[in-house]
């Protein structure tokens, strides 16, 4: 296992614990976050205080998450992930979404690295 596919394992293992501190440890201060839902960016955090605050809030939505990695392409500053994912959720959305309604989705994460550390992170569904 590379350096960079333990730092995307460290990602993954700290989201599916709920587990914040262990999310950011490989992030670069001035990390960029994006989120793509249907081709389109509904989310732009910048900077690890955004991203721990949003990352904080989120842990509220779910009552269990899990992002399982089924493949993984890499480059020297690039990875792309490809993610099964499966969550429980703890309350109502507005779209109509009920607390206790099980998500599964197919996404896929670039990571973005300079120096061993996260410095982009786009999620995409």
């Amino acid at each position: 296992m590379t350096n960079k596919e333990q730092i995307i394992q460290n990602y993954i293992e700290g989201y599916n614990q709920f587990d914040i501190d262990k999310m950011i440890a490989d992030f670069d201060e001035s990390i960029v976050f994006e989120n793509i839902q249907n081709g389109e960016i509904n989310m732009t955090l910048n900077g690890i205080k955004e991203f721990t605050a949003q990352a904080e809030n989120a842990k509220e939505y779910f009552s269990a998450r899990k992002q399982t990695i089924t493949s993984l392409i890499q480059d020297e500053i690039t990875a792309i992930v490809d993610i099964d994912y499966h969550a429980v959720l703890a309350i109502d959305f507005p779209n109509g979404l009920k607390a206790g309604q099980e998500l599964n989705m197919k996404g896929r994460s670039v990571f973005q690295f300079s120096d061993d550390k996260i410095v982009k992170l786009t999620d995409m569904s």
